[in-house]
């Protein structure tokens, strides 16, 4: 009976760190080819925010989201859309191609609300158009 038990745990402390080390050690997403969850402009989304911050961060915090909206300011590896999202990527821009006041569409995953800029943040942010 002392010879099973032993293989035994040894094998069960084994698996629960086998599966252990792999909950902890994810793979990162890809929230470029991830589909996005919700489409829609500027607009609606930061006025969602500035009625229910609450409310609007279960909904979108962490989430793939698509953007709309006019581009109200490019540095070299963010810009901001309409004043109110605030997009960081993971590469530099090509600001010959982006212009201000030009519409577009971008994906990232949200990560929050900044209150005192009236921001929503998006980071790993890519360029749909």
């Amino acid at each position: 009976m002392k010879k099973i038990k032993w293989p035994l745990i040894l094998v069960s402390i084994l698996l629960i760190s086998y599966l252990g080390y792999n909950y902890i050690y994810q793979d990162h997403r890809d929230i470029e080819t991830e589909a996005a969850q919700f489409a829609m402009t500027t607009k609606s989304l930061i006025q969602e925010f500035k009625e229910n911050t609450a409310k609007a961060e279960t909904k979108y915090l962490n989430k793939t989201i698509e953007i709309s909206g006019n581009i109200s300011e490019i540095n070299l590896k963010d810009l901001t859309l309409d004043g109110y999202i605030f997009s960081s990527f993971n590469s530099e821009l090509n600001r010959n191609e982006l212009k201000i006041n030009k519409t577009i569409t971008i994906k990232g995953r949200c990560i929050g609300y900044d209150d005192l800029l009236e921001q929503v943040k998006l980071d790993q942010c890519t360029i749909k158009n």
